[in-house]
């Protein structure tokens, strides 16, 4: 079973925290997530490898750094594409299976991982672990690499259940806290400063007084996350 990390081009990250974040502060809130993200994949026993599906140097050094393999990716044509690519690599190497997870999930841990791994099934088949919304899909495990069409978006966990069952399918199932806040919008970004913990983006949260900022807007009156410093 390898394990995936599609990365996109570092320079414009997490668009969507435009309103709480100034860019600098972005990019650096995803570094330390993706470092979270890398350090409990190399943690999690039962994995055969890691790779970052990715086309940024910037990236392609941290993998280097965690000794990974690097899967490049031409263009930036989205996450949906990335994953279809390193489905289709791993399945002509001959890999028993993939397990995919975004760079955002900041209190990912090895053993919600090894959680995972334990609860898929032989092959054929197809395991996942919704966001805490039950919308977005945050883990995807299928055996092998390349058994069903994977299609990512803001609305995907009930379709790729039903896209699994449509195949014969019955996908496992599982809610695990670590896995489930991916830091997309400005709330999920204060779910994360309101959690205990110390991976390192939650250090640089506390460390940049990005925390306390958001902390301290969400409890004025009407208060919202606003775009600041850090």
């Amino acid at each position: 079973m390898w394990a995936v990390v599609p990365v996109k081009d570092m320079g414009g990250v997490k668009q969507r925290l435009a309103s709480a974040l100034a860019p600098d502060a972005r990019r650096d809130l995803y570094r330390a997530m993706l470092r979270d993200v890398l350090s409990a994949l190399r943690g999690a026993r039962g994995l055969d490898g890691v790779a970052l599906l990715t086309r940024d140097e910037e990236a392609k050094e941290l993998a280097r750094r965690f000794e990974l393999r690097v899967i490049e990716e031409p263009e930036n044509r989205g996450h949906t594409a990335a994953v279809a690519r390193a489905a289709a690599v791993l399945a002509a190497d001959g890999a028993r299976g993939l397990l995919q997870v975004p760079g955002d999930l900041p209190l990912l841990t090895s053993a919600e991982i090894e959680t995972v791994l334990a609860a898929h099934g032989p092959a054929p088949a197809f395991t996942i672990v919704p966001s805490r919304d039950e919308m977005g899909s945050n883990c995807v495990v299928c055996s092998p690499p390349d058994v069903m069409p994977l299609r990512f978006g803001d609305d995907s966990f009930r379709p790729h259940l039903a896209a699994a069952r449509a195949l014969g399918l019955e996908p496992r199932i599982l809610e695990l806290p670590g896995i489930g806040l991916d830091i997309d919008t400005p709330e999920d970004l204060l779910a994360l400063a309101r959690r205990a913990g110390a991976t390192q983006a939650q250090r640089y949260l506390r460390e940049s007084g990005i925390a306390e900022r958001l902390l301290a807007e969400a409890e004025a009156p009407g208060g919202q996350a606003s775009a600041g410093g850090g």
